[in-house]
């Protein structure tokens, strides 16, 4: 973006940058008061850009991204898992009530578990709080396990684990 430009690139939504302000905000477990502070922006016009409300200048964003500690771009990403996302976001709203509301859970997250989150879907239709916070404790201890698993597989037992793994595996596959 250069110093001429007064708002928004056109081909960027205020709902992408709005969706990225919250994203990184659960990234970094900041609340709008944290946000507000770090950028020296007023909190009617954090929480605006936040609900996607409205087209920021270029002077905001970049003080909100020197406040969040992120280049400007990353307010901007819009690749296809960021746009899946934000249809999935539209279509399940809860997420990004709960996302507001339970930073903790979502320390760490990168976009794609966002997504993988907002991708979700409850018996019936579109997750509810209950639903999408047990989807993200659930994610989350995938992921420690995932961890895990990266651990023991870089000791000596790696080849004990590989070999439970791979008769777990054969034994969920003769199961289907």
């Amino acid at each position: 973006m250069s110093a001429a430009s007064t708002s928004l690139p056109p081909a960027v939504s205020a709902a992408t940058v709005a969706g990225n302000l919250r994203r990184l905000m659960a990234k970094y477990h900041l609340t709008y008061d944290d946000v507000v502070d770090a950028s020296g922006l007023d909190e009617r016009t954090v929480r605006g850009i936040a609900r996607g409300e409205t087209r920021p200048h270029a002077r905001s964003l970049a003080r909100l991204a020197t406040g969040l500690g992120v280049e400007v771009d990353q307010l901007f990403v819009d690749g296809p898992s960021i746009a899946a996302a934000g249809f999935d976001l539209a279509t399940n709203p809860v997420v990004s009530q709960v996302i507001e509301s339970h930073p903790e859970l979502f320390r760490d997250w990168a976009a794609a578990d966002f997504a993988e989150l907002a991708s979700r879907f409850g018996h019936g239709g579109s997750l509810n709080e209950q639903g999408a916070v047990a989807a993200a404790e659930q994610m989350n201890r995938k992921r420690e396990v995932l961890q895990q698993v990266r651990v023991i597989l870089e000791s000596t037992d790696g080849p004990l684990l590989e070999d439970f793994v791979r008769l777990l595996y054969d034994r969920v596959q003769v199961d289907q």
